[in-house]
């Protein structure tokens, strides 16, 4: 018999440590474990939705899926929605530290400072009153935690929650919202044993969240897969009396991103130089957050300016392009697919080019259900390579990442250069570290970057070293 996730009903501190122990391991998450721990399909979602009473009714929705983007586009709608006076809760995954990182609330008051977490004692109490419906459901750790953000989310009185897709959208956990916006970033080949081997099929599954009457902003075209969600719109909403079959009205619930001219995107070179935000990538998310806000109606001032300025610190969005240490410089991003590498790795390559980067240590992990071999093909060629692996079963040792790289070079005729092999993140900090000694040392003025990426865990170890 599988024991339960709270043993005691009185919370304390060591308590509460032991149940969210707990249920990660009894209730496995994709985080820890990968496709073993996803479970398709909302029957369980709707079930406890019904039993909570359907709270998700009690405030508006932003549904937010994609490959790649969606925590950036979701903290800045977040940041921006909570400078228009709105109470605004924000649904994300992973966390880098904390596990209440994913359920937090903006408040309007809020200037730059900490987001309101979840509290301890809400999700103490939330575990203990449900933990039997977990069980009898056997519930997926991704469930419980959308059942427990929504919740709190209506308990708390919200105005707007922005919810993030977990994994997909047609069987997401989520997806039994009927929000006011739907929003997909963009599509990339990642978790294809799940979603699909094909951009169009991956983008079918994305395309699960657009709702009847809902506007839909797909923040990338790609004639690849733009029919995808233009049919989906249209068979969605083909049959609702309000359009009466006209197909120019059902198109209009759609609008590209990259092809709209959205408020305050005049002055995006400028808001891109000034965000905490950093990265290459974040001028697409810009693009998509801005046309959000543009679709739902939201004027677009100065206040929703700097507040998407000061995303990160409005939000405490952690994890992308994220520097989180001057001396060693050290930068972390959890991008992990090679939709997303190839960007960090281009910027990476353009900061060595214009001599803002003299010497570029690279702390580098995988997952062992992620394309390695294409990743690695993405990898700077002057760089010092630290091959590293969280703990946890998805991690790929770091050796066979290391025989992947060794065998690219060969294929690619590049020397291997300078390379490390370590089977811990803490060993790999110790050798980075190390390494940017001996390079200051040698070379008077050099300008060092530690990069830290490739696998979330990777990242969340490393950051929680620092």
């Amino acid at each position: 018999m599988k024991s339960k996730i709270c043993m005691q009903e009185h919370f304390s501190e060591a308590q509460y440590e032991q149940m969210i122990d707990a249920l990660f391991h009894r209730f496995p998450s994709f985080q820890k474990v990968g496709a073993g721990a996803y479970k398709p399909g909302i029957g369980n979602m709707e079930f406890i939705d019904q039993l909570l009473g359907h709270p998700h009714k009690n405030y508006k929705i932003i549904h937010v899926a994609g490959t790649n983007g969606k925590g950036s586009v979701s903290n800045m709608l977040t940041s921006a929605l909570a400078a228009s006076g709105y109470k605004v809760g924000l649904y994300t995954s992973p966390h880098i530290l904390d596990f209440r990182e994913r359920i937090r609330i903006c408040h309007p008051e809020q200037s730059e400072g900490s987001p309101e977490l979840i509290s301890r004692q809400d999700v103490w109490n939330f575990i203990l009153q449900w933990q039997d419906t977990f069980d009898h459901l056997d519930m997926s750790f991704f469930e419980i935690t959308t059942a427990m953000a929504l919740n709190w989310f209506a308990e708390q009185k919200v105005d707007y929650v922005v919810l993030e897709t977990g994994l997909g959208g047609r069987l997401d956990s989520t997806n039994i919202v009927n929000p006011v916006l739907s929003v997909i970033t963009n599509i990339g080949l990642d978790h294809c044993d799940l979603l699909g081997e094909t951009l169009p099929e991956i983008a079918f599954e994305k395309a699960g969240i657009i709702k009847p009457r809902v506007p839909v902003v797909v923040g990338e075209s790609c004639p690849e897969i733009n029919e995808v969600f233009e049919r989906k719109v249209l068979y969605t909403n083909l049959s609702e009396p309000v359009f009466m079959g006209n197909r120019s009205a059902i198109m209009s619930l759609l609008t590209y991103a990259d092809k709209a001219e959205p408020a305050l995107w005049s002055e995006h070179e400028k808001i891109l130089a000034e965000m905490d935000l950093r990265g290459e990538y974040q001028r697409k998310n810009l693009r998509t957050a801005l046309t959000a806000l543009d679709v739902l109606g939201v004027k677009c001032d100065e206040r929703i300016r700097e507040a998407i300025v000061h995303t990160a610190k409005r939000t405490g969005f952690r994890g992308r392009w994220d520097q989180v240490s001057e001396n060693p410089r050290v930068i972390c991003d959890i991008g992990h697919n090679e939709h997303g590498l190839k960007y960090n790795f281009a910027q990476l390559a353009k900061m060595q080019e214009s001599g803002e980067v003299t010497d570029l240590v690279i702390v580098y992990g995988s997952v062992a259900d992620k394309d390695v071999d294409a990743a690695v093909r993405l990898l700077p060629e002057k760089a010092i390579y630290v091959f590293t692996n969280a703990q946890g079963k998805r991690a790929l040792p770091a050796s066979e990442v290391l025989e992947k790289y060794k065998a690219f070079c060969r294929e690619a005729g590049r020397e291997v250069g300078e390379v490390h092999c370590v089977s811990t993140v803490a060993e790999a900090k110790e050798k980075a570290y190390s390494i940017v000694d001996a390079i200051s040392t040698e070379k008077s003025g050099a300008s060092i970057l530690i990069y830290v990426g490739g696998s979330t865990y990777v990242v969340s170890e490393f950051v929680s070293l620092i």
